[in-house]
């Protein structure tokens, strides 16, 4: 795939998941706490989960991004464990469970509106990296993940992986809110 092309595409993800994300400001609080089950998340919970997220991957990003030496590429190609962890955070119809890290598991905490702020917040610096990354080479330039930091993977894959995960979540904080406003 033509790096620009990725790039532009993810770009385009970023500003839909803020638009989508935009909506919750609109609920309440007892709304956006609502679980369809016990064991499920909330709106803000789903929010909370991705922001804990971004602020691995952020920081990570934009420090690779600014020791890169390397040059950008013509295109993008997506390397066999980055392909597989960024097609695996795709929303599917079905949501698959994936086990969280316990770090990383926001049910129980205590959250409110701000959570959201974060969450927009975070997408839009999400959006800035990716037009720093114009400047290096998506193939080359590796970040290191979030469950395994010795494991580095391409920038192009980590940026998929990171908005699949957004885009992931976000459904399924849709699908809370669905369940509740008839």
């Amino acid at each position: 795939m033509h790096s620009d092309t990725l790039l532009n595409n993810l770009s385009k993800l970023m500003e839909d998941l803020i638009q989508r994300t935009s909506v919750f400001k609109a609920l309440t609080d007892e709304q956006l706490n609502f679980r369809i089950h016990e064991s499920s998340w909330s709106i803000l919970e789903c929010l909370e989960h991705l922001n804990r997220y971004g602020n691995f991957y952020i920081p990570e990003i934009r420090k690779q991004i600014l020791n890169s030496k390397s040059t950008p590429d013509k295109n993008f190609k997506s390397g066999l464990l980055g392909g597989y962890f960024a097609n695996s955070m795709l929303p599917k119809e079905k949501l698959n469970k994936m086990k969280t890290l316990a770090s990383m598991n926001p049910i129980g905490s205590k959250l409110n509106h701000e959570v959201i702020d974060i969450f927009i917040n975070q997408q839009k610096k999400i959006l800035e990296l990716l037009f720093l990354a114009k400047q290096v080479s998506l193939n080359k330039t590796r970040c290191s993940i979030s469950i395994a930091t010795w494991i580095k993977l391409k920038l192009g894959d980590i940026f998929s992986i990171v908005i699949n995960h957004n885009l992931r979540h976000v459904v399924q904080a849709e699908n809370v809110m669905k369940g509740q406003i008839k």
